[in-house]
């Protein structure tokens, strides 16, 4: 019996064409072709067309909020490592205020961690945008990393669990959907009770009754 192909793609590659596939899981036919809707593993079989989700993987939808670091600078903007298969790239127009184009590092330089929004994802590329009043350069703090499976029940229902660990620790929080959290707080001690909080969402996140239990967790252990 011949084996299932399978490959590695990307959100927005052509995974199929024409009639000799259907398309599954995972994709959407455009045309005369079938796109792949996320990053996984690509499966043809039985004449259908699916992507399998690799467990844990980041993948970059529009409008994403996502924390990285410059890795490397360009003539024309910033490649950002955003924990995702495709590095991220922020253009020098999609900065907000004036970039010297003679010496980009004045704005951000390697090594800086930024918070930015996903603008526009294409084939093998994912690029970045600073354009949004969350958007800036992330100075002091520290960043923790979760799976991003996680980061739904971190953020809550409209932002309705981070905003309870903000408001009971005094930190400004910042949740990439990539799985990185930056912390920054007042004090240590206020910036590791926000982080413990955060660290039992995503350690227990289908437990019943958990933001009454984070709530008691917070009372309880703040000064």
């Amino acid at each position: 019996m011949e084996k299932t192909r399978r490959e590695i793609v990307i959100p927005g590659e052509i995974v199929g064409s024409g009639s000799e596939f259907l398309p599954g899981e995972g994709t959407r036919k455009e045309g005369k072709d079938i796109i792949a809707l996320r990053f996984g593993l690509l499966e043809k079989n039985d004449k259908i067309v699916r992507v399998i989700p690799l467990s844990g993987t980041y993948i970059p939808r529009t409008g994403n909020t996502v924390i990285g670091q410059v890795i490397d600078i360009t003539f024309n903007g910033w490649v950002v490592d955003i924990l995702s298969p495709y590095l991220g790239f922020l253009p020098i127009n999609e900065c907000a205020g004036y970039v010297n184009k003679n010496d980009l590092s004045e704005y951000y330089d390697i090594h800086d961690l930024l918070a930015s929004k996903v603008h526009t994802i294409r084939t093998r590329s994912v690029e970045l945008t600073m354009k949004d009043r969350t958007c800036k350069k992330l100075v002091g703090g520290f960043l923790m990393r979760v799976n991003p499976t996680r980061v739904p029940r971190i953020i809550g229902r409209e932002g309705s669990m981070v905003n309870i660990i903000k408001k009971e620790t005094n930190c400004n929080i910042i949740v990439g959907q990539n799985g990185l959290i930056w912390i920054k707080g007042p004090s240590i001690e206020e910036e590791i009770l926000a982080r413990d909080a955060i660290k039992i969402i995503a350690e227990k996140p289908f437990v019943e009754g958990l933001t009454d239990y984070i709530k008691e967790f917070l009372e309880k252990n703040k000064k």
